[in-house]
């Protein structure tokens, strides 16, 4: 052993793929159990598991499981807002990207945010006197470690593990996951999935998936998309060492259906994410195709062209840019007009009436009557694809 190589002597490679195995383990550790398991209850872990994890986020991040909870669930609960504590929407891109673990810190000292969000996280002798009273020992601690196991390299590899949960988490997934990428769903808020194989930060690159099912221990809905905590969650359920207590809804066509009835509303409000992300694909898209076609002014090609994303973009998310663009496009067609406002109640139908079944329920049938009704084909398919629906068990 010598104070430059310590007691492992690795390759220079061999350095970067330590490096990126002990990092690693840290994103696993922040998306399953303090993401996944504690903030939103999508999964219980075995005890040992979960003492795991939470040894090795104090050793390697000095982060406290209470904190963090509440930070991320006042980050739900006022998504976007004021309130928000770290959204680029409110903050700035480059507030939330370069300065996203200090934002984080400000609102994990916030005694109230605490006392509100932070319920149900581990309270043990160990929580109390060891890894919230004392949580900077653990990378203390890891550093040591480090420097002893790779001698001076093990400093370089210590400072980076204390730059990458800041960097990818506070950085990356509250900044750019935020504000670029792309939506398969249309939350009232400004989630993005930054790409579709969740890889390098543990499945969080697709947060917009997330935001639409918070609740949800898989990231992954799409065929395509590959979310490798989910692989994680589904090993550790194999061995007994996991629970999931839920996903996101999953909906079926009953075509025996011929009426809406309860079990039908409660399909759709469950599944109301994919309703609206359905109408878009199946109503306002072949719409607006049909009318770019039969369409020969030139100008007015254009002008419905640059409408696309707007005719989809949830309403509290479009900029003055795409409300224009909105606007041109339904002043001057009323196809697209009429699809657009059924969208819009439809949503409306949802939003004042889901605390009610029986009125929710009268809504939709009639909402699905008019629809019917008007003598667009692809709204009356739509709208007669809705009585079939339920909810997929198992």
């Amino acid at each position: 052993m010598s104070l430059i190589s310590g007691f492992i002597q690795l390759p220079w490679w061999g350095y970067i793929l330590v490096t990126l195995g002990l990092t690693h383990i840290t994103i696993a550790s922040v998306t399953l159990f303090l993401h996944r398991a504690q903030a939103h209850r999508a999964l219980d872990l075995h005890p040992v598991v979960s003492h795991f994890f939470r040894f090795w986020l104090w050793l390697t991040t000095g982060m406290v499981t209470k904190q963090w909870v509440a930070v991320h669930r006042k980050h739900h609960a006022k998504c976007e807002g004021p309130e928000d504590p770290h959204s680029p929407h409110v903050a700035g891109i480059d507030k939330v990207m370069l300065e996203g673990a200090e934002l984080y810190r400000k609102e994990a000292d916030n005694a109230e945010t605490l006392e509100q969000y932070g319920h149900g996280t581990p309270n043990d002798w160990l929580e109390r006197h060891l890894y919230s009273k004392r949580n900077f020992w653990g990378v203390s601690l890891l550093a040591v470690i480090d420097f002893l196991l790779f001698g001076f390299y093990g400093i370089t590899i210590w400072a980076i593990q204390m730059l990458w949960i800041p960097f990818w988490a506070a950085g990356i997934i509250n900044g750019l996951g935020h504000w670029w990428g792309y939506r398969n769903f249309e939350p009232r808020d400004g989630s993005t999935n930054l790409i579709n194989i969740g890889f390098l930060i543990g499945g969080e690159e697709m947060h917009n998936n997330h935001h639409a099912f918070p609740s949800s221990a898989k990231f992954s809905v799409k065929p395509w998309e590959f979310d490798i905590g989910w692989f994680y969650i589904r090993i550790l359920s194999l061995l007994g060492l996991a629970k999931v207590r839920r996903t996101a809804p999953r909906l079926a066509h009953e075509t025996s259906k011929e009426h809406i009835d309860l079990e039908t509303a409660r399909a759709i409000i469950s599944g109301r994410m994919h309703i609206m992300a359905d109408y878009a694909r199946q109503v306002i898209r072949p719409v607006l195709r049909q009318e770019i076609a039969q369409t020969e002014d030139g100008g007015m090609k254009a002008l419905l062209v640059r409408a696309r994303h707007a005719l989809i973009r949830e309403e509290s998310r479009m900029t003055s840019r795409l409300r224009e663009r909105l606007d041109n496009a339904l002043h001057h067609n009323a196809m697209l007009e009429t699809v657009y406002n059924y969208r819009k109640q439809l949503q409306e139908t949802w939003d004042k009436t889901h605390a009610n079944q029986e009125k929710l329920l009268q809504s939709l049938q009639e909402w699905c009557q008019r629809a019917e009704a008007s003598g667009i084909q692809a709204l009356q398919e739509f709208a007669a694809s809705l009585r079939g629906l339920t909810l997929k068990t198992g």
